[in-house]
């Protein structure tokens, strides 16, 4: 932000380069300098901080062309082509024979001017050279005042859903809502149970996880590597999955009291373990305080039975009561309206719902659906979580690239010091996923791999949130197992058993995955029985109670090695990164320290580690 940037271009037999720049409606034209050739100016991967340079035809000799461009003081993302002017119709002719860059059929029929932008995958990188205006290279201006905690950079982490992990004390069907029950049998596959559209599962069947059964487990957590649970909403709301939030401010009594929470961020800390919360904020329940569509809170409480609710202006109503606007069209999760004053000021206030569980011990906030928070609403959050306690940690569910998201209509990017700090990383899991499962190859992996690294700040990059499995995904093992969709429309879900042969083949698959996930920048998430084996399609089915005394207890010590691996390396934690595919199926991931300094810069040991990945035969 602020700062210059030097971009050159090799572009052999070109009369002259200019460097178009545009972002949010404004565009530069740079005129270009021709320079002498000098191959180590072009780094294999371009990317060198403030300076980045393309070759069209890399080899030495060809003309060089660069400029200066100072970058924009406002963050986001800018972008950026080169536009290549030749004599005549000879060199433009030779300049498309020296080099394999070219786009399709742009050889029969060239043109000046040329342009060279990114290729059609968008991984930065290489690009291509095209007779139009072609796909744009990013760079993301960002302020790094507003970098994230360190401490995320080094972390391990695990996914926990409350009910599902572990109990302690008796069941209490009083906690639950009336239509809600337990099952008898710990084992049990989740029930699924659709309403009568077939669209709205009740997720009303409970296990019986609570608080102090994770902090009883602590001993088990810890012995993973893991220093950082992220535990899916668990404030008071009638489901299982707690995304219909009820009331904000009370602890679900089936999981446990803010006591229970304040008792568990203490004993997690003891053991170098920080708590993360799920903040739910674009949307309530409609059982809820707030709310209140079946008079759980009372006769005239809530907005929708009472039309001087204080709460009435936190929501969109087209007809009060019965027609509002709704979150994906689920009625039971009414929208609310995140820049209402009295909402804002409800979560991101001093007293509000963000400061208030920071203050019983926990680290920071995933933050459920963020790409639907307006982005003022997200700087506030952000403002408040990070004066309430410095090194608390944002993470987002954006589900695609985060530095340039479209939502709503308006370019987004959450990587530049003024939002998040992190999100789940989905696009790496789709992109290791694939490898295993033979979709793409280890050079189309590497692509995807820096194409992260390139268009994200660097601490942004190394603390992403890499995960394998989560509750919205099937469970990993199935997946990696191939054996056909396991994420159809909701009615077709059913708890399938794999076969031997299948949960085999996804095991194997499943511990070299981790294996790479370890090797990687970024904290690597372990979901919740992942590593004790559970199968399952996607929800409600992976959702199943951890396998207590039947774990998968091989897998289990295949995942803790390389957990503690990599807990036990400054190199696979904050090293610097080489990446390279050997072959179709072979990716090699080096990570290294030296002179003394991380990629941060901080004081550590030299190091080096070399983690090669091999999917052939798996």
């Amino acid at each position: 932000m602020g700062e210059t940037v030097r971009l050159s271009v090799r572009a052999d037999g070109a009369k002259s380069a200019t460097l178009r720049l545009w972002k949010d409606g404004r565009e530069w034209r740079v005129p270009m300098a021709r320079v002498s050739s000098d191959p180590a100016a072009f780094p294999e991967h371009g990317l060198c901080h403030v300076e980045r340079a393309h070759a069209i035809a890399p080899r030495p000799g060809e003309d060089v062309f660069t400029c200066e461009a100072a970058l924009p003081e406002d963050t986001g993302s800018l972008w950026y082509y080169f536009i290549l002017e030749y004599e005549n119709q000879e060199a433009l002719r030779a300049a498309l024979a020296s080099s394999a860059l070219v786009d399709d059929g742009l050889r029969a029929h060239p043109v000046s001017p040329l342009y060279y932008g990114d290729a059609r995958d968008h991984c930065y990188g290489a690009g291509l050279v095209y007779a139009s205006e072609p796909p744009s290279y990013q760079i993301t201006v960002y302020d790094p005042a507003g970098e994230g905690p360190a401490w995320m950079r080094e972390a391990t982490m695990m996914q926990i859903m409350v009910d599902r992990f572990y109990g302690t004390g008796e069941k209490n069907p009083s906690n639950l809502a009336s239509w809600a029950y337990y099952h008898d049998n710990w084992y049990d596959w989740p029930d699924l149970n659709l309403e009568l559209d077939a669209q709205e599962h009740s997720a009303n069947d409970f296990f019986g996880g609570n608080l102090r059964g994770i902090e009883e487990k602590l001993p088990y957590i810890e012995s993973l590597g893991v220093t950082v649970l992220y535990l899916n909403p668990v404030f008071r709301s009638p489901s299982n999955h707690k995304y219909d939030t009820g009331d904000y401010m009370q602890i679900d009594p089936s999981f446990g009291t803010e006591a229970d929470l304040r008792s568990l961020c203490a004993a997690a800390e003891k053991r170098g373990i920080r708590v993360i919360l799920d903040g739910v904020f674009s949307h309530t329940g409609a059982d809820s305080l707030y709310f209140n569509k079946y008079g759980t809170y009372g006769e005239h409480v809530g907005a929708y039975r009472d039309e001087k609710s204080p709460y009435l202006a936190w929501y969109r109503f087209r007809s009060w009561p019965r027609d509002y606007d709704c979150w994906w069209g689920f009625t039971t999760l009414p929208n609310v309206n995140e820049m209402d004053k009295s909402y804002r000021a409800f979560i991101n206030g001093e007293g509000g719902v963000v400061a208030h569980w920071i203050r019983t011990g926990t680290s920071g906030w995933r933050l459920d659906v963020a790409d639907e928070l307006p982005m003022p609403f997200l700087r506030e959050l952000r403002r408040r979580a990070k004066s309430t306690r410095e090194d608390a940690a944002l993470i987002g569910e954006v589900w695609e690239d985060p530095t340039n998201k479209i939502a709503y209509g308006e370019a987004r990017c959450y990587c530049a010091g003024d939002t998040l700090d992190s999100v789940m990383n989905y696009p790496l899991r789709e992109a290791v996923l694939d490898f295993f499962t033979f979709k793409i190859d280890a050079f189309a992996l590497a692509r995807r791999i820096e194409a992260m690294r390139e268009s994200m700040p660097p601490s942004f990059f190394y603390s992403l949130m890499n995960l394998l499995g989560s509750h919205d995904k099937p469970r990993v093992i199935n997946v990696l197992a191939d054996c056909g969709n396991m994420q159809p429309e909701r009615r077709y879900r059913f708890p399938l058993e794999l076969t031997k042969e299948q949960y085999e083949r996804g095991k194997r698959r499943l511990i070299a995955a981790w294996k790479l996930i370890c090797a990687l920048p970024g904290m690597p998430c372990i979901y919740y029985g992942d590593e004790a084996g559970l199968t399952g399609m996607a929800d409600p089915f992976c959702r199943k109670a951890f396998p207590w005394g039947q774990e998968d207890k091989e897998l289990t010590e295949e995942i803790r090695a390389q957990s503690l691996r990599r807990r036990h390396s400054p190199a696979l934690r904050t090293g610097h990164m080489r990446l390279y595919a050997e072959s179709a199926d072979v990716l090699l991931v080096e990570r290294y320290i030296e002179h003394g300094q991380d990629a941060f810069g901080q004081s550590a040991a030299d190091e080096n580690v070399r983690v090669r990945i091999d999917r052939a035969g798996l």
